[in-house]
């Protein structure tokens, strides 16, 4: 565990429980990202060593998330691809959202030209869902797997039920605060669409990120979206465009799709899963303490389905206690906003439990 910490510069001068906003920087990731762009200094444009980088990338994503490269596109963020998805959508379809669901996967739907229905967040999240699909009988249901404010994590048993009885609609996901804090197969999933910004939980840094789409659910989907990469050459007509590579007109930049690839190799090496396991564990003595300090609700505990991650009760004062003691954290919704990954240990908590 030393070894992986030490790879970590971040850790050594303060406890760093914000991987919820954003994850760190490897010192090995670091060294690779110097040495591409010292060679793009000394070398100038290879352009074809970067699709076969780009490429590779793929790869290692279909290899890390259970999927088939030709399921994936490469994109800048979840923003963007989400917003290349719902311009792919017919017009007027029947959407259901959750209630103040991260501001990039509810106002592009709001702002569009689509019947829009929610359900209630809360601890009874997959109960409210299931109400509303029955009230509203939405077309999509577009949701982040993980709730960006308080760490509600949807669980899979629950979406496969909900595909088995509704197998038309479409399961639209945002990954984003989900992949990378437990192991996830999406061909396994029932979730149709899924979409992640790398910069937090797999730990790529910024400008890049990923859509997963699987081919039963393309006969719902039209993108328009195009440019010279999405065509396989100069000389190929727009038409013979392949369904993902609509997400991916323009050049695509090899240093940050090199880190989120390189990223997930190093993992891979670590043993993620394992990894995953123990930051579970260490989230859930988290949120034992946080019930026995009065600082989350107890209906928390009836959960067993939740990311490494809590809201907690405090106000500005605690917040820059908080800092001022180096523990870095985040201010939403409200409260403090706390999360472990798999660098985090035992004696960050207690620190944290400590200063609160």
């Amino acid at each position: 565990m030393n070894a992986i910490r030490n790879e970590f510069q971040a850790l050594a001068e303060q406890t760093y429980l914000n991987t919820p906003a954003s994850g760190l920087l490897s010192r090995s990731l670091a060294a690779w990202r110097q040495q591409h762009e010292a060679q793009f200094l000394s070398d100038g444009s290879n352009y074809a060593e970067a699709i076969k980088l780009l490429e590779s990338v793929r790869n290692t994503l279909g290899r890390f998330f259970g999927t088939s490269s030709d399921t994936i596109a490469l994109v800048p963020n979840f923003s963007l691809g989400f917003n290349v998805l719902l311009e792919s959508l017919s017009k007027g379809q029947k959407i259901l959202l959750l209630e103040n669901d991260y501001p990039s996967v509810n106002w592009p739907v709001e702002h569009r030209d689509f019947d829009v229905c929610y359900a209630k967040v809360d601890t009874n999240l997959e109960k409210n869902i299931e109400t509303a699909v029955a009230e509203h009988r939405p077309d999509l249901f577009v949701f982040s797997q993980v709730q960006w404010l308080n760490g509600l994590q949807i669980s899979e048993k629950f979406l496969q039920q909900l595909k088995a009885y509704h197998p038309e609609m479409l399961l639209i996901a945002d990954g984003t605060q989900y992949l990378g804090t437990e192991p996830f197969s999406f061909q396994k999933s029932a979730v149709d669409v899924m979409g992640c910004s790398a910069y937090k939980w797999l730990l790529s840094g910024y400008g890049n990120g990923f859509f997963m789409i699987k081919e039963e659910a393309r006969s719902k989907i039209f993108p328009a979206t195009i440019g010279f990469n999405s065509s396989e050459g100069f000389d190929s007509p727009p038409s013979a465009t392949r369904f993902m590579k609509h997400w991916e007109p323009g050049h695509l930049d090899p240093l940050n799709f090199g880190s989120l690839g390189n990223s997930l190799t190093l993992m891979e090496q670590w043993n993620n899963a394992e990894m995953n396991i123990k930051a579970k564990k260490l989230a859930f003595q988290a949120r034992a303490a946080f019930i026995e300090k009065g600082l989350l609700s107890e209906a928390y505990a009836t959960r067993s389905q939740h990311a490494p991650f809590f809201n907690i009760e405090g106000d500005q004062k605690v917040f820059d206690k908080l800092k001022a003691e180096k523990i870095v954290v985040s201010q939403r919704g409200g409260g403090i906003r706390v999360g472990f990954h798999f660098y985090n240990t035992e004696e960050d908590l207690n620190r944290l439990l400590d200063v609160l």
